[in-house]
């Protein structure tokens, strides 16, 4: 069995890597797509393109804008003379916001009353959108904080009233950056867009070069078929997920805290599973053209439903039950524990259970559909 099986790797690989562009495919491709995304993904808002409109024109006033541009979060870009000039920069998106401090301010700050001012947004991006006002409401807090404590000074109070203060930490990611979150949720997806659509053409280019009659009149049996498919596919996708932990490291400083011997082990288990998808897939096509667009139907809601883009939880439960037969969304919580949050197998023993049932489940119908018939 293993000599049989030792043929078929040698075929598998000779085919796979003879081609110069198919190594640069297998091996470049997903490193390069991991590290644009990466920078490309990122729910991090900054350098926020602002407007003023300054109707105060006094100390109180600059003191609010020099707080909104030491924050590092908003960038002035232009001060605005009337409100007239405020739609056109919204409507052609020069600016995403618009600071507006109204004639008064100043004047509302000395008397210890209420004093107000707008901030206009660009709302179509509603997720950006709360993002700067979570911000500007953090600057403006701090900003009046310091203008309390100046009011007290001035009669002489040394002491502040009791305050409420709330202390918050982000456990696992302290400075709630999102390349922490994306990056390795991106290497999963690589893994699972590649291993999905390479292997899938696996058997159907054997039909179309003519080369499954020779492998249909040996004495191999369909595992063994399938083993010599699964494994070639298998090393270059841990050689490419190796390519990309190295990425994730040293450009975005995204390393591993947990068990690596772990994570690769666990990865295999995924890798499989991914693998034995794509063979039912390449055994129902009659040509690769038919086996890559059925890997696109598969490909596009197993992404979607994996909880990389969208929380599982917000989801109908309908849809939140049907995510348990998608192999990248244990993976991706089996990822996240082990790089972010360094977990073992007592944590993700629900999620390795999961996979590993779908694995062996997807590689038994892929080695069930396999026929040494030409038909």
């Amino acid at each position: 069995m293993l000599q049989r099986i030792g043929r078929m790797l040698v075929k598998e690989f000779l085919q796979m890597l003879r081609d110069p562009r198919m190594r640069v495919v297998i091996f470049g491709v997903p490193v390069i797509q991991m590290t644009i995304m990466a920078f490309a993904l990122t729910t991090d808002v900054m350098n926020i393109r602002t407007a003023v409109l300054d109707m105060d024109k006094t100390p109180a006033s600059r003191e609010l804008i020099s707080a909104f541009t030491a924050s590092n979060y908003f960038r002035i870009t232009s001060y605005l003379q009337s409100q007239e000039e405020l739609s056109g920069l919204l409507d052609h998106g020069e600016v995403r916001a618009v600071l507006q401090i109204p004639a008064g301010f100043s004047k509302a700050i000395l008397s210890e009353h209420t004093a107000k001012f707008q901030l206009i947004t660009d709302g179509t991006d509603s997720n950006s959108t709360a993002i700067v006002l979570g911000y500007a409401g953090m600057i403006v807090g701090n900003y009046s904080d310091a203008r309390q404590t100046e009011r007290l000074a001035r009669k002489g109070i040394t002491t502040p009233p009791v305050q409420i203060e709330t202390v918050s930490h982000a456990w696992f990611n302290p400075n709630q950056e999102s390349r922490f979150y994306y990056v390795p949720s991106l290497i999963a997806t690589m893994l699972f867009i590649f291993s999905l659509m390479l292997t899938s053409i696996g058997i159907v280019r054997e039909k179309e070069i003519g080369t499954i009659e020779q492998v249909m009149v040996t004495p191999i049996r369909g595992f063994e078929f399938i083993l010599g498919k699964t494994i070639p596919y298998m090393i270059t996708g841990y050689i490419s997920m190796t390519i990309m932990l190295c990425v994730a490291f040293v450009v975005f400083g995204v390393h591993v805290r947990g068990s690596l011997p772990l994570l690769y082990l666990l990865s295999g288990i995924y890798l499989c599973g991914n693998m034995g998808l794509a063979l039912i897939i390449s055994s129902s096509a009659a040509t690769q053209q038919q086996a890559l667009l059925t890997s696109f139907l598969v490909l596009m809601p197993s992404v979607m439903l994996s909880g990389f883009m969208f929380p599982l939880n917000n989801m109908p439960d309908p849809v939140r039950y049907a995510t348990f037969l998608n192999p990248m969304r244990w993976y991706l919580e089996i990822l996240r524990g082990i790089v972010m949050k360094d977990v073992g197998v007592a944590t993700l023993w629900p999620a390795i259970t999961a996979q590993t049932a779908l694995s062996l489940t997807f590689l038994s119908l892929a080695a069930a559909r396999f026929k040494k018939t030409l038909s």
